[in-house]
């Protein structure tokens, strides 16, 4: 036998030797249950969970991160008892290009979320006590 055969007889057997792993190398035909994770608010003062989607880079120019306003926004509604607009009236109303909404409507969305949470867990406190 000749350099050239044995060359391709070689070359022959490996193909046929591959040819089965890769057609079986699918993986498995189940999909893993993933974990549930409960959607539920945090009790307290967790006002970081409000704003956990808010930046913590601090932008030239203006005073703390979205994040921190954010978080000093929800605190004061909180502990003074003011409005979403109230507790907010600290933010800019300019638009910015690229971004939904102004800083201060977003602001107000997240005060009021969590002004509507906290009415929503007195009220099923208040319910459980009646029982």
């Amino acid at each position: 036998m000749n350099l050239r055969s044995k060359l391709a007889t070689g070359l022959a057997v490996l193909a046929m030797g591959a040819v089965p792993s890769v057609a079986g190398a699918t993986g498995p035909d189940y999909a893993p249950e993933h974990p549930t994770h409960p959607t539920t608010t945090p009790k307290g003062h967790a006002y970081g969970y409000y704003c956990k989607g808010k930046s913590k880079k601090h932008v030239k120019g203006e005073q703390g991160t979205e994040f921190s306003r954010c978080v000093q926004a929800l605190k004061q509604s909180d502990n003074q008892d003011l409005t979403a607009k109230q507790a907010c009236k600290k933010e800019s109303k300019k638009h910015v290009k690229g971004e939904q909404g102004t800083a201060f409507s977003r602001c107000v969305k997240t005060v009021a979320q969590m002004q509507r949470e906290q009415r929503r867990e007195e009220r099923e406190a208040q319910e459980q006590a009646q029982v």
